[in-house]
Parts: C-alpha cells; structure tokens; sequence
C-alpha cells in the first residue's frame, strides 16, 4: 500500500511534479491556437498548414493516449512519465527551432507522443503514490492547480506572441521540464500494476492515428480535389475498418468493444464526439478570428478566451454535485444548447466588436454550458460501466473527444468555404466565422438531442464517481484513472 502522506515533503514534491507535467500538455493545448496568425505570417504558412500545427499533435495525442497509459502501468508509472516529459519537451524545442510550416508539423506530431505518455501518467503517479486516506484531496489540489494553469494558459500564450514570440509558446516547455524531471527521479516513488499482462496493442494504436491521420489529410486537402485526397480518404476508412477487425479479435485490445455493450456508455460517447468536435472547431477558429477579423493583438484574443476556462473553475465541482441529485440526462441536454446558444452569439463578433457587448457575453453563455455539461459528462462515463473497468471507459471517452476536435478543425473550414487564404483577408475570414459557427451550433443541438433521447435519467447507484473535481480542459474530458496502488 502507498504511504506517502499529503502534508510531508515529499508529498509536496511528488505534487509539485505532477503539477509541472500535466502542465505542460494543458499549456500546449490553450496557448497554440492564440499563436496561429503570426505562425502563419512568419512561416507564410496556407491554412492548411496551420489546421495541421493543430491536427498533427492531435492525431498521435488521440490514438497513443490509451497505449500510453497501459505502458505505464507495466513497465512503471514514473518512468513512462519522466520519458514523456523529456519526449514532450524536446519535440518542444524542435516546434520552437523549426524555420519552415513541414518541420513544425512534423515536431508536432512527435509532441503528440510524449503527450500520450505524459497526460495519462501524472493521475496514475498521485494514485499510485498516496496513501488512500489522502488519495482524493492530492488529487482535488492536481486538478485544481491545473485549472489554474489552463486559465493562465490563454493570457500566457498571447503574451509570448505578442511579446518574445510564438516560438517561446513551445520554448517555455524546456525549463519547465528541466525542472520537472530532476524532481520526479529524486523524489516520486516508481509504480507498476502487477497485475498488468499480454501484449501491447501497437497494432491498434498505429491503425488508429494512421486511419485518423488519412482522414484529417482527406479533409484538410479536399479543396484540391485531388486523387490523392480520394486515396487518403479510401485508405483512411480501410484502416478504420481493420483497427475495428483487430480490436474485435485481439485477446488484449487497447480498446475492448465489449465496453459499447453498455447503452448509457454509447450514448454518453455519442454526446461527447458532438460536442468536443464543435468546441474544437470553436476554439480553434475563434482564436484566429479575434485576430484576423476583429483586428485584436494575440495578448488581447488570447485573454479575452479566459471566462470560459475561469467559470469551469469555479464552478465545475458543484455542476457534478447538481447532476448527482437530478441525473445525468438534464444537464447533458441543456448544456449543448447553451453552448449552441453561446456559439450563435459569436455572430455579432466582427470587425469593430467591442468586448463588453459583443465578445463577453458569448463566451459567458458558452462558458456556462461548459460547466453544466463536463463534469456530469465524466461521471455518466464513470457510471455507465463496472467499476473495474472506469479506467478503461475514462481514457476511451478522451481519446473520442480529441478524435472528435481534430475532425473539426480539418472539416469546419472546408463546410465554411474557407480558402487556403482566407485567415489573410479580414473580410473573408469574417463571412467564414458566419458560416461555420451555425454548423457548430447544430452539432451541438445533435448533442443535447442525442442526450435527451439515449442518455437514462438518474445515476446509477453504487458507481464510480470521478476523484477530479475541477474540469478546467477545454479540448477533451478530464482523464479518470484506476484506483488504487502497487
């Protein structure tokens, strides 16, 4: 049984480590979007380009993160850790170097898994290392000092743009690692499950990022209309096809589909691919249209994007509190539509907008959906599943929500007409934004719709509830780990 205690040193340092890692990946995940504009200039980067600085560490984020978590648990926690925070951080510095779009794309790809290393590592390290009694509050000081980063996240990134430049977004994971891994090795104890056994999934994880690769290509290519976007396209479903063939007949999957025999754990899944996949194209193209349309510097876009990730802090632990006393199915359906309304607002964000009157109240609409929906989110995945197997469903839901969002930044621009030049015209961004914001509003309504129809209406007694209770993410749900120690 682990015996580190919250209050004595080295629980302090075991925290502090945690903290630094999981930061890494959270910065990156809210800093990037605010840095795409001067990216672009700089690199005299296309669109295209720029939805893959996005796209590439998502696709090796998104289908490594199971594998990464199950590395972890058989060859040591620690370990796997320490190797994505050096992992991550060197592809940083190669982000940071790269002098053309090809290279950053490339180091981005490679960020992506130490991503997959490290964000399933820094929860399974606080539960493996702490003694049950303390176990839950460790993990509530986590969460909550990662939601305090993901909301500097925003004012950070647009500093460095505007400021020492976009490069330093990626840079500033150098020393924070520098410091991290000394830390880790010195003071956190390694871990490992025992139990774990079988063989490593490689198969399905590489099937899964090769078929979600192609297919972003396809998107992203597809104002071409080339025979190689009808290759990648093709090649993209036939990999889809056989990651479901091997997951359905490996002894091991990375991703066991007996789990979907649970209705509620479908449905839930369903729900969530809507709505990360319009908050992804949301984030994503809001950060370049406070830039681009609206004429704002990367500081001014990028803080003006903190109330959604402030109310999640604030207010997240009593949105699951409220969904346990009135069931999942209320605030699953209302929160989409509030987020869909808050989207709709957006429409009055152009040139000209002012912050108060036009910016603020819809990113305080979204932001409320976002609370009334995320956490109960986590708990229904949670619940709908054996106790046992919660890990599993968590990382699973993730990965959907970050497949989901990649999905959306290769597509949303294609539905809106937006050209391979457009984010360099004030004028022709804006009547994109106009375009693609109803079509992540309606994905939105799909959600709740889904939700109201297939999501049961009361928890299910006896569950798993989430230890993390601070949601602060904004591009996929909060990871929930196995309980328990060595």
């Amino acid at each position: 049984m682990p015996e580190v205690r919250l209050g004595t040193p080295r629980g302090t340092w075991i925290l502090l480590t945690t903290v630094l890692g999981s930061s890494m990946a959270m910065l990156d995940s809210t800093v990037v979007n605010v840095a795409l504009p001067r990216i672009g200039r700089d690199l005299n980067a296309s669109l295209g380009a720029l939805q893959w600085t996005v796209n590439a560490y998502m696709v090796t984020l998104a289908g490594l993160i199971l594998l990464g978590g199950s590395l972890g648990d058989r060859y040591g926690r620690r370990r796997i850790f320490v190797l994505g925070v050096v992992w991550f951080a060197t592809a940083s510095l190669l982000c940071g170097i790269a002098p053309d779009s090809a290279l950053l794309i490339a180091a981005r790809a490679l960020q992506g898994v130490g991503g997959a290393l490290l964000t399933p590592g820094s929860l399974a390290l606080i539960q493996a290392s702490f003694h049950p009694d303390d176990r839950s509050r460790a993990v509530g000081l986590w969460s909550g000092f990662g939601g305090i980063g993901a909301a500097v996240g925003p004012f950070l990134g647009g500093w460095l743009v505007s400021g020492p430049g976009w490069r330093w977004v990626f840079l500033l994971n150098v020393p924070l690692a520098l410091l991290c891994v000394p830390v880790a090795m010195r003071h956190v104890p390694e871990s490992a499950d025992e139990g774990a056994h079988g063989r490593f999934d490689v198969l399905g994880a590489v099937l899964g990022a090769l078929s979600l690769a192609l297919l972003t290509y396809a998107l992203i290519e597809a104002r071409g209309g080339t025979a190689r976007v009808v290759v990648s396209a093709v090649l993209g479903l036939a990999a889809a096809a056989a990651f479901v063939y091997v997951e359905r007949h490996r002894p091991d999957p990375m991703l066991p589909p007996d789990v979907f025999a649970s209705r509620q754990f479908t449905a839930v899944n369903l729900v969530t691919l809507c709505v990360y996949a319009a908050f992804g194209g949301f984030f994503f193209l809001t950060a370049l249209q406070l830039q681009v349309a609206v004429g704002w510097s990367p500081l001014a876009a990028g803080t003006a994007l903190l109330p959604t990730t402030v109310l999640m802090l604030l207010f997240s632990s009593s949105s699951g509190a409220l969904s346990d006393r009135t069931g999942p199915r209320l605030p699953l359906t209302v929160g989409p539509l509030l987020c869909a309304a808050g989207m709709l607002l957006m429409l009055r964000v152009g040139p000209g907008a002012s912050y108060p009157a036009d910016v603020l109240p819809a990113l305080l609409v979204m932001g409320a959906g976002m609370v009334t929906l995320v956490a109960p989110l986590t708990a229904t995945v949670l619940a709908s599943v054996d106790t046992a197997r919660a890990g599993v469903a968590s990382g699973i839901n993730n990965a959907a929500a970050r497949a989901a969002g990649l999905v959306a930044v290769a597509a949303l621009p294609l539905l809106a007409g937006m050209g391979a030049d457009a984010y360099r015209s004030a004028s022709a961004f804006d009547a994109s934004f106009d375009r693609a914001m109803p079509i992540c509003a309606g994905v939105l309504v799909l959600g709740a719709v889904l939700a109201f129809f297939l999501v049961t209406g009361r928890p299910t007694p006896g569950c798993r509830h989430p230890e993390r209770h601070t949601h602060c993410s904004l591009t996929a749900p909060p990871l929930e780990g196995e309980r328990g120690g060595p």
